[in-house]
């Protein structure tokens, strides 16, 4: 490719980068803020570079430069994944992309999301995130499966299979609760508003099993002590007996 066109390339995919951050984010102010200052946005560019490495085979510096990239920033992406233009990482700590990842173009990630396996398996082995894509803070989304255009996975979901496009998804593991604009109605009707807690579930058990238990524990000292007082008379009326007796 010709040296100036292949420049005039880089340049645009940087600026389609950076109009990303101002379409999503309302915080930033200035081109200058957000280039020095955007982690996010400097992953990308740094994985940008070692993706291109990665693609000549030069595998080692790729690895080096990604993870520079992720103690710089804390945020890791694979230099073998692929990412399309307008990718948005806001407060992206702890955002994990895996290598046979791909990503289209102006997808929103936030900070937690794992993009990853789920084994030792070969080939393609994590998800292929679709355009327009937004996946909030904590969500995992784990195995070779696709995301459709214009889906949303909430936050803290853990997404094990395909969704369709135009989708919402939530809980763990994530179902889908809206497709098109219609909701879905699922079994026990998922609200992203009032998902199931285990835990709570789980202690509120518990604390019905200890009510029980006391409840025993109260009526068999009742019957100790009732047993106990028998006792204690029958002793009493065999000793008077025997001091009549003597």
């Amino acid at each position: 490719m010709n040296p100036f066109r292949r420049w005039k390339e880089v340049c645009s995919i940087m600026k389609s980068d950076i109009d990303a951050v101002f379409e999503r984010d309302p915080a930033a102010r200035s081109v200058t803020e957000v280039v020095l200052t955007y982690s996010g946005l400097h992953a990308i560019w740094m994985y940008r570079i070692s993706h291109w490495f990665y693609k000549h085979k030069w595998f080692l510096i790729a690895r080096i430069l990604s993870q520079l990239a992720r103690f710089l920033t804390g945020i890791e992406i694979h230099p073998g994944a692929r990412i399309g233009r307008g990718l948005f990482i806001d407060h992206g700590m702890g955002v994990v992309i895996g290598e046979t990842c791909e990503i289209g173009n102006h997808v929103t990630i936030y900070q937690g999301v794992t993009l990853g396996g789920t084994g030792k398996e070969k080939g393609k082995r994590h998800p292929t995130i679709e355009d327009g894509v937004l996946i909030a803070t904590g969500a995992k989304v784990l195995g070779s499966m696709r995301i459709g255009r214009g889906s949303k996975i909430g936050a803290g979901s853990v997404v094990l299979k395909e969704v369709p496009p135009n989708s919402t998804v939530v809980g763990v593991p994530g179902r889908v609760v809206v497709q098109d604009g219609v909701r879905v109605k699922t079994s026990g009707d998922l609200d992203h508003a009032n998902l199931p807690d285990p835990v709570a579930e789980t202690c509120k058990e518990l604390e019905h099993d200890i009510d029980r238990l006391r409840c025993q524990l109260k009526r068999l000292m009742k019957e100790l002590e009732t047993i106990r007082g028998e006792q204690e008379q029958d002793d009493f009326a065999r000793v008077q007996h025997t001091n009549q007796k003597a």
